[in-house]
């Protein structure tokens, strides 16, 4: 395996994950050589960041239209370690590897059935205003939900 510049120790770095939402690959989603297309993880980051943040409870708050607050995607990169087919089950790993002041950096892991990682990412997310464009600062207790972490089975 190559070095992932955000991985130092990949075991290490794996055990430290406990939510997960497991996805399951459909046919539409693979390329013509039978494997899983390279933007699809993208997608799968996605659901797997969503049901993170249910879990958390923002969600619920960011998609009522009187909040003030919305997440966007600042950055996003994938790492491919194995290939992946039609009909596999992945576990979507997600976890909040640091938090800044208006930002989080998710760290994801896809796993299989057998236990191997066949991608990493890592992204950061960015609350901003919906009226200024403009970051807004976690709360304390949005912090400390985001790094306690939750297991989702």
């Amino acid at each position: 395996m190559s070095r992932i510049s955000y991985i130092e120790d990949l075991s290490v770095w794996e055990a430290d994950f406990d939510f997960f939402h497991e996805v399951k690959v459909r046919f539409s989603e693979t390329d013509m050589f039978g494997h899983l297309n390279n933007t699809v993880p993208f997608t799968y980051f996605e659901v797997a960041r969503i049901e993170f943040f249910k879990s958390k409870g923002f969600m619920q708050e960011w998609v009522n239209p009187k909040n003030e607050t919305i997440p966007v995607v600042a950055d996003l990169q994938c790492d491919f370690l194995k290939q992946v087919f039609f009909d596999e089950r992945i576990q979507i790993f997600v976890k909040a590897a640091s938090i800044g002041t208006s930002s989080v950096d998710l760290h994801y892991m896809g796993k299989k059935e057998d236990g191997t990682v066949c991608f990493t990412g890592r992204g950061t997310m960015v609350q901003i205003s919906k009226k200024t464009g403009k970051g807004v600062a976690w709360t304390e207790e949005m912090k400390k939900l985001l790094q306690h972490q939750t297991v989702e089975f």
